[in-house]
């Protein structure tokens, strides 16, 4: 596939994430992609991306990825995120604090036909945590 279609399935993966439409993600996820940062208990292919994103939604219901730089070569497509959300679920055992974080993230995605195969991520998670209250400031 071209890189302009790598992108265009990155973009709708965003779109998915971003709007709760996580049976869409069967279109641009491939069965077995392997995340090779994944969260704890997160499986395999698009169920597994199916599976965080239900979770993280229901802790932060205005959950939001938007992408501040993306490039893309070949079958890899990179881009620089920023996430927002506020705390109305639980979270980690955690009772909600109603409270709102701005934090950024990197990816790495290698697609193959026009679906994810391999993700490679980091988002600052521990600076989510810190501005929700939930663990002390350093």
């Amino acid at each position: 596939m071209s890189t302009e279609a790598n992108i265009h399935a990155q973009e709708r993966f965003g779109v998915a994430v971003n709007t709760g439409r996580l049976d869409e993600l069967d279109e641009v996820v491939a069965f077995d992609c392997v995340d090779h940062d994944p969260a704890p208990g997160q499986g395999r292919g698009p169920q597994g991306f199916k599976v965080l994103f239900t979770g993280l939604r229901a802790s932060f219901p205005d959950l939001n990825f938007s992408v501040e730089h993306l490039t893309a070569a070949g079958d890899d497509v990179a881009f620089a995120y920023t996430i927002t959300g506020t705390h109305k679920g639980p979270l980690m055992g955690y009772a909600p604090t109603d409270r709102s974080f701005r934090i950024r993230g990197m990816q790495l995605g290698r697609f193959e036909d026009g679906k994810l195969v391999e993700r490679w991520g980091s988002s600052d998670q521990l600076g989510m945590l810190t501005q929700l209250g939930l663990v002390p400031r350093p």
